[in-house]
């Protein structure tokens, strides 16, 4: 890590970079927003934009989970707990037994009363209230490379399943006339979202996650005209988002994850705003050119 150091000092000489524990930050930040951004984007295409949310509050319950059963790390205990509660949720909403939202909100509901419930035994609730708010600060080297692992395996796996995914999301019936497995890509997909949000909401936090899934992956749709636009748009505007909220947070002293859901919020407000003016310049010059005699 000291050679990236070296380089970070030499390439970006920002004062808020000569602090270790900022650097950490800022490569956790490159490494974490596009993994996110990618798995929004597909979210979003699915309608499932609180099912983040609700794997993020079951990440204190594989937490509490992870205590009873002697589990040492917590992460483990999070990833093992998260991918299990994302492929029930995906069952239960295969099933038809109710609909996708009144699914994912039972599932987050009972996720977090469920972690309250074991980790306050005994008042011992306030050591793990971190995981509510996040601190990005708080990053590891070993974090680091832990992240860069995930994206590289996240982004093997999205190139090998993106199709199918997508098919799925347009239209389902088509996409198994076609041959594709329905059910086994959308358990693949969840336990791949699982696998994200678990191991960012240490830095992002549980009550913060879900808006930094989604709003870089909603901003990228106002403005894509295709399906990779959206994930390259998502990604930058992830990043984005990311850098200007972590530099943000050193000058005013705020919450780092905070400021980056702000920033991301700012960028979807400004997002919104193109896509408007575009599309009131378009009608305007669509009628103009209506207007014109022929």
């Amino acid at each position: 890590m000291n050679a990236v150091y070296r380089l970070m000092d030499a390439v970006l000489p920002f004062a808020f970079l000569r602090f270790t524990f900022m650097k950490n930050a800022l490569l956790a930040i490159v490494l974490m927003t596009p993994l996110l951004s990618l798995m929004g984007t597909m979210t979003v295409n699915q309608r499932m934009a609180f099912f983040s949310d609700a794997l993020g509050h079951s990440a204190l319950t594989g937490v509490g989970l992870g205590i009873v059963f002697g589990l040492k790390s917590d992460l483990a205990a999070m990833l093992l707990f998260g991918i299990l509660w994302a492929l029930l949720i995906s069952r239960i909403k295969q099933s038809g037994a109710a609909s996708a939202d009144t699914v994912i909100s039972v599932f987050a509901s009972s996720g977090i009363a469920l972690g309250v419930v074991i980790l306050s035994r005994g008042g011992g609730f306030a050591k793990y209230s971190p995981l509510l708010i996040g601190d990005i600060l708080a990053v590891m080297p070993s974090d680091i490379a832990l992240l860069a692992a995930a994206l590289a395996a996240v982004i093997i796996v999205w190139a090998l399943i993106y199709n199918a995914l997508l098919m799925t999301g347009i239209n389902i019936s088509l996409a198994r006339s076609r041959g594709i497995r329905t059910r086994g890509v959308e358990y693949i997909f969840s336990a791949l979202v699982a696998v994200c949000v678990m191991l960012a909401i240490r830095w992002v936090g549980v009550m913060l996650i879900n808006a930094l899934l989604i709003l870089p992956a909603a901003a990228g749709r106002l403005l894509a005209r295709s399906s990779r636009g959206h994930a390259i748009g998502s990604v930058l505007i992830g990043l984005a988002a990311g850098i200007v909220g972590l530099v943000a947070s050193y000058y005013l002293d705020i919450a780092s994850g905070a400021a980056i859901v702000l920033a991301a919020a700012g960028l979807y407000a400004l997002c919104l705003a193109v896509r408007s003016l575009t599309r009131n310049g378009w009608i305007i010059r669509s009628r103009q050119r209506g207007q014109t005699p022929g």
